[in-house]
């Protein structure tokens, strides 16, 4: 393995075309690639013994593996990365993928969770893996906030919003609360968060606790400032992450091993460990990305990879993400139109309904 990663215009015309016919190889079959296969068809004539030394070539520069000493080639993480960042192809989007898509939204009197739940299990089906959408936030603005004291490590929220939307959060308060200082907090929130979303508050907060500490006390300014990062990570419902097709992965057929894996993917996503960094990983910037096993902590036990793209609202602000995981050989040319359709027909439907 070299120091520096490979650059594919470091390789010449032979070495790139091995690599490229072993990759896409692998993603058509999920199977180790030999030498001999690739003679039959390749655009120069040459030996498979020729061919044998570029794999190995590759192979020291961490790009190929070889599961048993006498199979083939596969690619590696590195390999895949580098494949989907230089060389991937994506295609156009399917006509029937499409419609299968698009006929989640013949109904106008869903709303809208249903509607993405309907999306999801679409999503799984034409991809064959397993979906995941992050719902939005409810980004009507704030009309009241109140504090409820329930022990002395629990604390609820009741959050009112201006279109009568009500939601009652647990969370933990930071230490020492009391009902006074809690009261102190509500008091000072409800007279800065009035026509804010709970998106903007923090800004807000942070803006006004600077200017207006004097008017408030030191347990109820604590309050203030971590209130809305306890509510946001803490309290949100379960359905916001929606999962559907996980026997996609579980019914691949793989040794337990791969099934173990799988299952504690899943297993983290039903307890939300990671909810927040899936929606950061989408939020990092517009359009499709692809992680690749380790790339992403999330996937790094089960041998997956994710196809994630955000989608937006009105004000082109995300809201939200869609994506597909699957086994790292991913059909990936296949899967990122998919994906970005399906972000932006959700953004889409967003935007109408708001």
């Amino acid at each position: 393995m070299t120091e520096q990663s490979p650059n594919l215009d470091e390789m010449n015309t032979r070495s790139r075309e091995v690599f490229r016919r072993v990759v896409e190889g692998y993603l058509e079959s999920g199977a180790p690639v030999g030498s001999r296969t690739l003679t039959r068809d390749f655009s120069e004539q040459v030996s498979a013994a020729t061919i044998r030394n570029v794999m190995q070539d590759l192979e020291y520069l961490g790009l190929l593996g070889s599961p048993h000493v006498s199979a083939g080639r596969i690619p590696t993480q590195l390999g895949l990365r580098l494949f989907v960042d230089g060389l991937l192809e994506v295609g156009d989007l399917d006509g029937q993928d499409r419609e299968k898509i698009d006929r989640t939204l013949t109904s106008n009197n869903q709303d809208v969770t249903s509607v993405l739940d309907q999306i999801g299990q679409a999503l799984s089906g034409v991809t064959h893996g397993a979906s995941l959408v992050l719902t939005p936030k409810h980004e009507a603005p704030i009309k009241h906030i109140e504090f409820v004291s329930l022990s002395a490590d629990r604390a609820l929220v009741v959050l009112v919003f201006g279109d009568g939307h009500v939601e009652n959060r647990v969370f933990t308060p930071p230490l020492g609360q009391t009902p006074s200082s809690m009261r102190e907090a509500a008091n000072f929130l409800n007279a800065i968060a009035a026509g804010h979303t709970l998106s903007d508050l923090s800004a807000v907060i942070s803006r006004e606790i600077k200017t207006r500490r004097q008017e408030i006390n030191a347990l109820a300014a604590e309050l203030v400032e971590n209130g809305v990062v306890l509510w946001e990570n803490e309290g949100e419902s379960t359905e916001r992450l929606i999962v559907r097709g996980r026997g996609n992965l579980l019914g691949e057929g793989g040794d337990e091993a791969d099934l173990a894996r799988i299952r504690t993917l899943f297993d983290d996503l039903e307890r939300k460990r990671d909810i927040a960094q899936f929606l950061d990983l989408a939020e990092e910037g517009e359009g499709v990305r692809i992680f690749i096993g380790s790339e992403n902590k999330l996937f790094s036990l089960s041998g997956s990879s994710l196809v994630v793209s955000p989608y937006m609202n009105a004000d082109k602000k995300i809201i939200g993400a869609v994506g597909v995981i699957g086994p790292t050989r991913l059909n990936y040319g296949r899967i990122v139109p998919i994906v970005n359709y399906t972000a932006k027909l959700v953004g889409k439907m967003i935007v109408d309904r708001s």
